[in-house]
């Protein structure tokens, strides 16, 4: 329905935002980490998705669009509801999400408020098929370590690597145990693989 809202954020609180346009006053249903980015009184713009049912017409934004993508392919999981979605998009990045998913990690994943160990699983077996180390790469240009990316494909994934908060050393030393030849999405998906025994 409303692809995103921009207006000014006249309430912040903790697990929602109010977002003011021409006077209305819309109440977006936002995660722990949109919500630290988003300032009480300044103009404010949410990617949102509509959740329309009988007895509840709600709304759920995110500051970037990697949230909202996330968002709505857990949507698709059997037994993910919109309260889940959100609870595990306020203790993981969307990043951390693609890294919990490619390394099989369910325990991260079930830190979330009101998301079991099953739930976790379910997630991880129905979207390791929709999800490829490149899910990584969307995310690093705006990282603090941008400047480590070069044309090298090498490069590259360690960049990746790093924007997860892995060291120089350790992505580097993952990225070179890589069979040589593969794409970059390939390579962080192994180089994970790899950190995930360590």
């Amino acid at each position: 329905m409303f692809y995103y809202l921009k207006g000014i954020a006249a309430i912040v609180s903790e697990g929602f935002t109010v977002i003011d346009i021409g006077g209305v006053g819309y109440k977006v249903y936002t995660s722990l980490n949109s919500c630290s980015k988003i300032e009480k009184g300044k103009e404010t713009l949410l990617y949102t998705y509509t959740n329309i049912r009988e007895d509840a017409f709600d709304i759920y934004g995110f500051t970037t669009e990697d949230e909202l993508s996330f968002f709505e392919k857990m949507l698709g999981v059997s037994g993910v509801g919109p309260k889940a979605a959100l609870a595990i998009l306020s203790v993981l990045s969307p990043s951390e999400i693609v890294t919990a998913i490619l390394t099989n990690d369910a325990k991260s994943i079930s830190k979330a408020q009101g998301v079991g160990v099953k739930l976790a699983q379910r997630i991880i077996l129905e979207l390791s098929g929709k999800i490829e180390g490149s899910d990584l790469l969307s995310g690093t240009a705006a990282s603090s370590n941008a400047d480590f990316i070069t044309s090298s494909s090498s490069n590259d994934a360690v960049a990746a690597l790093m924007s997860l908060g892995y060291s120089s050393l350790d992505a580097r030393r993952a990225v070179a145990s890589v069979e040589p030849g593969k794409t970059v999405e390939a390579t962080i998906t192994e180089a994970l693989k790899i950190l995930s025994r360590s």
